[in-house]
């Protein structure tokens, strides 16, 4: 098969060292990939949201199929615009990916179809935005209503902080993506991932992980698009799981479909395992990043006719996927600055190194210089992941290879699982 991989950074990597794997693939390309993808494969210079430019690239190289990375690019329409060219297509279409680009979609959604969510408001305006505050006790949780790297969700501890965090959304930090915002309830308990393959029809649940989506150890700092994740994730018992499968997912699934846009690709379900159980923080319209990376670390089955069968309505004939009995985590190493403003172009040494027994260095945010050296293009730069037969043996292998990264100009979060560790 030749496979057109679309996407740039840790999530791509993972997908492409897997599909890599596969006996089905004979050429994998990826647009416009990054260098550690282009140790894998082609890589061309399409952009993510070059609708046309990769329609014409997967014409190009017949492609068999495209597997859509970010979310941007189901947002841009890429998966209407591959159907119309008969081209299959892993990645839902801009309607069905609304359950992401759009927060405020999502929540009516829910109310919609009976998922159990947090009580929220919507608001395009500060002064009732602010008003709104009243009707919840701190903490506040802020959220810009479209796309924003992760980084468009403020969990307020003050009623100071929550009214800044309003007029930064609507005063255009976040873009388009800001115009509007989502004033939610805050959910105790403890937050976890589960994901899912549909086609369509089937539905088909395809592990779970658990993030660090705060910047500094201790959970401190502003919100990210995710510092690291693990899995298997123990708290999330096979009770919960079917709790969150037919309440959640399949709930969605439904849905969509129920307002004429079919769901087919990942489904990323994020959620809240309160003492009422599961309920929807919010839905991504693909795969997670950095969740992705652990995912592919543990599947022990070849992922390609996964995503060939999601693609053309065949999931049901293919049994559940088998994982490997490993943990696995992943560490991200991101430049100074992020998430707000990272600094670039600093060379990096010794992450394509062999690193030990079991650890992969995936690139999220990197490039060569002139003199073909990598160097740091992103905020999320590097995702150093370990397998081992305990999490605590992952961890332990994770870090070591992370020390021997020399690239001063990056940091992680010291404390990735730890707070699994040490229940």
């Amino acid at each position: 098969m030749n496979i057109l991989l679309v996407g740039s950074g840790g999530r791509e990597h993972a997908l492409a060292w897997k599909i890599a794997q596969s006996p089905l693939s004979t050429r994998l390309v990826s647009a416009p990939g990054n260098p550690g993808m282009a140790q894998l494969g082609e890589t061309r210079a399409v952009k993510a949201t070059d609708v046309a430019g990769l329609v014409a690239l997967a014409r190009e190289i017949a492609a068999d199929l495209v597997v859509i990375g970010p979310e941007t690019a189901v947002e841009a329409g890429l998966a209407d615009a591959l159907a119309l060219a008969g081209i299959p297509c892993f990645g839902p279409s801009a309607a069905a990916g609304r359950l992401e680009s759009s927060k405020a979609f999502t929540k009516a959604f829910a109310d919609r179809h009976g998922l159990p969510t947090a009580a929220y408001g919507i608001f395009d305006q500060a002064a009732p935005a602010k008003a709104f505050l009243d009707r919840f006790a701190a903490p506040f949780v802020i959220k810009a209503d479209g796309l924003a790297s992760g980084k468009g969700v403020v969990i307020a501890p003050t009623r100071v902080e929550a009214e800044a965090a309003i007029d930064d959304a609507l005063g255009g930090r976040f873009g388009a993506a800001g115009a509007r915002v989502v004033i939610e309830e805050f959910l105790p308990g403890d937050i976890v991932s589960l994901f899912a393959l549909s086609d369509g029809e089937t539905v088909m649940l395809f592990g779970a992980a658990q993030d660090h989506k705060r910047a500094f150890d201790g959970d401190q700092g502003p919100n990210t698009g995710g510092m690291g994740t693990y899995s298997p994730a123990p708290i999330l018992t096979p009770e919960l799981t079917e709790q969150a499968r037919t309440s959640l997912v399949e709930a969605a699934m439904t849905g969509i479909a129920a307002e004429g846009a079919p769901y087919r690709g990942a489904l990323f379900c994020e959620m809240m395992l309160t003492p009422d159980g599961p309920k929807l923080v919010e839905f991504n319209a693909r795969f997670g990043d950095p969740e992705c990376q652990v995912l592919m670390l543990r599947l022990e089955s070849d992922l390609v006719p996964y995503l060939m069968a999601a693609a053309t309505g065949r999931l049901a004939d293919l049994p559940a996927p088998a994982w490997r009995a490993e943990a696995a985590i992943c560490v991200v190493l991101a430049a100074d600055g992020y998430p707000g403003a990272p600094k670039t172009g600093s060379i990096i040494r010794g992450a394509e190194a062999d690193l030990g027994e079991d650890v992969t260095v995936f690139h999220a945010g990197t490039e060569r210089n002139a003199a073909g050296e990598l160097v740091a293009s992103g905020g999320r730069v590097l995702n150093v992941c370990a397998l081992g037969a305990t999490l605590a043996q992952a961890r332990e292998r994770a870090y070591a290879a992370i020390g021997r990264i020399d690239w001063p100009e990056g940091f992680c979060r010291t404390d990735i699982a730890a707070r699994a560790l040490a229940k």
